[in-house]
């Protein structure tokens, strides 16, 4: 069963038609389904395809990568020695194995075969340019969860690989509404509200979804999956971020700090609360981590780049520290037991807004401005914070606040005198010469009257399943 993805899926079926060789990369978080996108576009068939190994050396991978070549039908062959080596037995393969049409080369987990000192790199780029771009038949699709590895050396590659990619494709998180259909799909009967629920805990990944079971209710598959004795998630922090980052020591030590801040932490501050120290290790950690989608950087309206912020913005990251961190006495039932309380909405409104920004589109669509182009901001001052703004070239910015509840939202007083104080900032610190609209992102509306009536546009969860 595939859901969503149709734009992808005839992006790799087109492969098919080219006149030329291709060469592309595919690319995407861990477990967001990139493995079985390329499997069903190609329907499992394929020339020659391998998977790298996670945490093995050199020469296992070697060994590896013949067994491929084993099961693609290849006779018997001296293990290779090397990358180069390898590579001219694959070339040697499909030259000893000639078919019609075309062949494809299938190589996932990539960045695991990059080992220390294996020259990798520049092996692939040979087999490339000294050998696939010879021929017209050729489509080699590469593959790996470590985005940064994929754009630093391949997209970013400024050696022989340099512009020799002929598509690119990321492979991004389902959408409410995919998720929608994908819980239709499987017959888990879930209402618009439990879907956000589930997706404010776990985001859009689609293996996250695979494992909730029909005829359990959102809460009791949580349980199952993370608080229960050998859930099958229930160590998934460590095996992600440990099969994404070589070293992934400062990388936890940053998104630990930044858990901790709902408005993200600058540069600075990320260094000081992770105590480490500010070197290259800790560049390249906060890079990666950005490119991988686990945190967003940005600059308040109006300022440069100096004084950026950096914000956690992986939902299931959120959901570790928040919950199963938190489940000190391994309590199998901590998810429903903490169902209404304190610490629940306290995850719910960070979770919401984090989710409210990643469906931005969805955001605009609703505000009517889907063909307008606008950037967003945040917005943190010594006198306001403000999680979205939508800076709009028909001069007009939409000043965004988010609140999930169960129940049609009544704004209080002091929360509409915060908000019209916020305002104020932004047009005195700015001195933007643009009108602002306060704009209310809620689950099920405003309660009518009251303060609703100061409220400039107002936008539900609906709005976020388009």
């Amino acid at each position: 069963m595939i859901v969503g993805r149709s734009a992808e899926l005839q992006e790799l079926r087109s492969l098919l038609a080219a006149d030329e060789s291709q060469f592309v990369a595919v690319y995407g978080r861990r477990r967001v389904g990139k493995t079985f996108l390329i499997r069903e576009a190609f329907e499992y068939r394929f020339t020659f395809q391998h998977t790298g190994i996670y945490n093995m050396n050199m020469p296992e991978q070697l060994d590896a990568f013949r067994d491929s070549l084993y099961d693609a039908g290849m006779k018997r062959a001296a293990k290779p020695k090397s990358w180069p080596e390898a590579f001219r037995l694959l070339a040697r393969f499909i030259d000893d194995n000639p078919t019609d049409g075309k062949k494809v080369i299938f190589i996932d987990e990539m960045p695991w075969m990059d080992t220390p000192r294996s020259n990798f790199v520049s092996a692939l780029d040979h087999f490339w340019n000294g050998w696939a771009t010879t021929r017209k038949d050729i489509i080699l699709i590469i593959c790996g969860s470590a985005t940064s590895w994929i754009i630093e050396n391949v997209i970013m590659n400024y050696g022989g690989l340099h512009n020799r990619l002929t598509d690119q494709i990321a492979v991004q998180p389902f959408t409410l509404r995919e998720c929608r259909e994908y819980c239709k799909a499987k017959g888990l009967g879930y209402t618009d509200r439990q879907i956000l629920e589930a997706y404010m805990a776990i985001g859009g990944i689609p293996y996250y979804w695979s494992f909730m079971e029909r005829g359990k209710s959102v809460a009791q598959n949580f349980d199952a999956l993370f608080f229960a004795p050998y859930g099958k998630l229930a160590h998934e922090f460590d095996a992600l971020y440990a099969s994404l980052f070589k070293k992934p020591k400062t990388h936890i030590a940053t998104i630990t700090a930044l858990a901790q801040k709902k408005m993200g932490l600058t540069r600075e501050e990320i260094l000081h609360n992770a105590h480490l120290s500010d070197n290259d290790d800790f560049s390249r950690a906060l890079r990666e981590l950005e490119q991988c989608g686990f945190i967003r950087k940005f600059t308040a309206l109006g300022r440069k780049t100096k004084g950026a912020v950096y914000q956690l913005m992986d939902n299931y990251t959120l959901f570790h520290f928040d919950f199963v961190r938190e489940n000190v006495n391994g309590d199998e039932h901590f998810w429903t037991s903490h169902l209404e309380s304190t610490l629940h909405y306290g995850w719910a409104g960070r979770a919401f807004e984090r989710v409210c920004l990643q469906h931005l589109p969805q955001i605009k669509k609703g505000l009517g401005i889907a063909a307008v182009s606008a950037n967003a901001h945040a917005w943190r001052s010594d006198e306001a914070q403000i999680d979205l703004l939508i800076d709009r070239n028909d001069y007009t910015i939409n000043l965004c606040e988010m609140k999930y509840s169960n129940a049609p939202y009544r704004l209080s007083d002091d929360e509409m005198s915060r908000l019209q104080n916020r305002r104020a900032s932004l047009l005195r610190e700015t001195s933007t010469t643009k009108s602002v609209l306060l704009t209310m992102v809620t689950t099920y509306g405003l309660t009518p009257g009251g303060h609703s009536n100061d409220i400039h546009c107002q936008l539900t969860m609906d709005n976020l399943f388009q």
